[in-house]
């Protein structure tokens, strides 16, 4: 093959090319997170606003009308963390004795190289947040904390703002994808279609998933006298959206809090098994079956996806990784030369 061959020439520059793009997605990362997320939750919007729009519906109202769905979604929500936060108030008392006599039990063995006297009689657990490692530790971890909370308020705020561009017609997904990838008006239509409609569809299964774990958490543990049963159903239906690896904390988060106050071998076994299942019922069994075999993606590409955007985008990298991954996937299966990468990736 010749080195001036047009063939190599662009696989030549494919390869200078894809370190800048990751570069540049990494630095504008203020930029792409929310776009992405907008993007994402308008396509799960739009055929609504089709649905209105076909009705002649004017735009104000069919815009008015997902401005308060989101609105009450976003109320609903910060509701729902107020009870639990009113539910972790009420019981922290009672939480923090029982967590201080199974820390004692854990740390007594390793107190003198933590640097904790154990000799006052005091509270284990306030001598372990006094030691100078651990107040370290927890200092160094708050900047993070905070910083984190900053990020996550901005991309909200840019996510929405980046949402009604999209449904205002602002920003057209259609037009991009014609102007970038598809030459004809025709194909990027169908191709918008099938990406809107895969896409569409695998986050509806996945919030409708995520629900219904969110919800067998929350009754699991009001069943077995765990506390705060709102938080861990909370907590499953949120994390279950960074695939694979969620559903493994959410799961080890709530046996970490199981093991806290539940002192019956047998109790602690029974709900071991109970919060396994239902994430293998939900995340292992009934989501292939409704996502069906148009979804289906390879676990070690999975895998990848997880890694890779959790690199270049940390924690919104990981919830968006899966939906990039559909949408890479659908649009890959465009291309006749796309679609054997596409093929691999089932």
């Amino acid at each position: 093959m010749k080195l001036n061959d047009q063939s190599t020439t662009n696989k030549l520059l494919l390869v200078l090319v894809i370190p800048v793009i990751f570069y540049s997605l990494q630095l504008l990362s203020f930029i792409f997170i929310p776009l992405m997320f907008a993007i994402f939750i308008a396509l799960l919007f739009t055929p609504m606003m089709r649905w209105m729009k076909k009705r002649k519906v004017p735009q104000i109202i069919a815009l008015g009308t997902v401005v308060l769905i989101l609105t009450f979604t976003g109320f609903s929500t910060i509701k729902i963390v107020q009870m639990s936060g009113k539910q972790i108030q009420d019981g922290k008392s009672e939480i923090f004795r029982k967590l201080d006599h199974k820390v004692e039990q854990v740390v007594t063995p390793f107190a003198e190289t933590l640097g904790l006297d154990q000799q006052n009689g005091g509270s284990t657990l306030k001598s372990l947040m006094k030691s100078d490692r651990i107040e370290s530790l927890i200092l160094d971890n708050f900047t993070i904390t905070i910083s984190f909370i900053q990020s996550t308020v901005v991309n909200i705020l840019m996510t929405l703002f980046f949402l009604m561009l999209l449904l205002a017609g602002s920003l057209n997904f259609k037009d991009i994808l014609q102007s970038t990838l598809f030459s004809g008006g025709t194909q990027s239509v169908k191709t918008f279609m099938k990406v809107e409609r895969s896409v569409s569809d695998f986050l509806k299964v996945k919030i409708f998933v995520s629900l219904l774990t969110g919800i067998a958490f929350g009754i699991i543990a009001w069943s077995l006298g765990i506390s705060f049963p709102l938080f861990w159903g909370l907590l499953a239906f949120v994390i279950n959206f960074v695939q694979m690896v969620g559903s493994v904390i959410s799961t080890v988060l709530v046996m970490l809090f199981a093991f806290i106050e539940i002192d019956n071998p047998g109790t602690l076994l029974l709900a071991a098994i109970l919060f396994t299942g239902a994430q293998v019922l939900f995340g292992a069994v009934l989501e292939p079956i409704f996502m069906g075999k148009s979804f289906s993606i390879n676990i070690i590409i999975v895998l990848i996806m997880l890694m890779f955007w959790g690199f270049i985008w940390g924690v919104p990298g990981l919830i968006l990784s899966i939906p990039l991954t559909v949408l890479l996937k659908t649009i890959l299966n465009e291309f006749p030369s796309g679609k054997k990468f596409a093929k691999l990736m089932s």
